[in-house]
């Protein structure tokens, strides 16, 4: 007779991401790399995520040891490249800075009799439309740059977003983007009725640093619309 030896695995994350205009998870065409903080640096790692067919990340094993409880947890990130979208990386309910470019968590150390001091939750990533992603034909759509203003260089990340209220203010819209690396946006305005309207376009760096410009539709909605970020 062979025994059998019980081995759990837990992971430390369980990241879904989520395609904020189509409205719907993202399991395919994913490309996932994960970072550990060393105390002073954030270093590559080799460790590979599983992906579920319903497009959960997870990394089962991560934080097993020897001796759990001789072990502090560990910070890692999750970084994320989509076709199109860029990852939103400030959960729901924090506030947004472009400076942020992974998802962080801990990973607490256990084995197969000491599970994990905290379990992970289901985590969503948000993917937002990049100047390259593919919108639907005839979707109406704003563009531009956001730069600093006085010195006009691009701020790389930025989120960009317009909303307001439809059907006599009973229903509200929002629409967001992020920015590439050179700065450029693009915009869907999905809402958009035709008829003449000014509608405000807002970026934000991180708080504090913000800026907005007016667009007159849909006499504008083909010109170029810079945003500038100042203090």
């Amino acid at each position: 007779m062979i025994g059998t030896q019980r081995r759990l695995l837990h992971s430390p994350a369980w990241l879904m991401p989520y395609d904020e205009f189509r409205r719907r998870r993202v399991a395919v065409r994913l490309v996932i790399e994960l970072d550990r903080w060393d105390g002073a640096r954030w270093l590559p790692t080799d460790v590979k995520p599983v992906v579920t067919p319903s497009g959960v990340i997870a990394y089962p094993g991560l934080g097993r040891r020897r001796e759990p409880w001789t072990a502090e947890p560990e910070l890692y990130r999750t970084r994320i490249t989509a076709t199109g979208l860029l990852p939103l990386y400030a959960a729901d309910d924090e506030q947004f800075d472009a400076a942020k470019v992974g998802r962080e968590f801990l990973a607490y150390p256990f084995d197969d009799e000491h599970p994990p001091r905290i379990a992970a939750e289901p985590d969503t990533v948000r993917l937002l439309p990049g100047p390259a992603f593919e919108y639907p034909p005839g979707t109406s759509l704003v563009h531009g740059v956001v730069r600093r203003a006085g010195n006009g260089s691009p701020v790389a990340n930025a989120l960009v977003e317009a909303s307001g209220v439809v059907d006599g203010g009973l229903q509200i819209w929002r629409e967001r983007a992020l920015c590439d690396e050179t700065g450029a946006y693009r915009l869907s305005l999905r809402w958009l009725t035709g008829t003449p309207e000014l509608v405000t376009v807002m970026a934000t760096e991180r708080p504090g640093r913000t800026g907005r410009v007016e667009i007159r539709l849909p006499d504008d909605a083909a010109l170029s619309h810079p945003i500038e970020i100042s203090e």
